[in-house]
């Protein structure tokens, strides 16, 4: 079955006001602080990420790229990891609604993008 729309989930290092954003333009986006998932290790939150379906949202590049050989070295599928630059949430909502509102959520399983 395809997933045509991208449920988006933000680590602990990503500003909440981002998911309020992308949530009054009609997207789905879950933040750490809302499944109770604060000061949980990287790997933990891209295992719940993966298990509920969500794409990651972080600022940490240098262990969600560790994170992403391993997954793809070990054959573990997930559903995206898009690694941010810090900016205002309101420019990092404005570059995620690029991506939300133009890849689906069966392109974006297993990549790791940047903005």
């Amino acid at each position: 079955m395809t997933s045509l729309f991208i449920h988006v989930y933000l680590d602990e290092d990503v500003h909440v006001l981002v998911a309020d954003l992308l949530q009054a333009r009609g997207f789905q986006a879950t933040t750490a602080r809302e499944v109770g998932k604060l000061t949980v290790p990287d790997q933990e939150q891209l295992a719940y990420a993966a298990s509920q379906g969500m794409a990651i949202v972080t600022h940490n590049r240098d262990d969600f790229e560790l994170l992403a050989q391993e997954y793809f070295a070990a054959g573990t599928v997930h559903a995206g990891m898009i690694i941010v630059v810090r900016r205002s949430p309101q420019e990092i909502a404005r570059r995620l609604l690029a991506i939300l509102n133009d890849v689906t959520a069966d392109e974006m399983a297993n990549q790791l993008r940047y903005i």
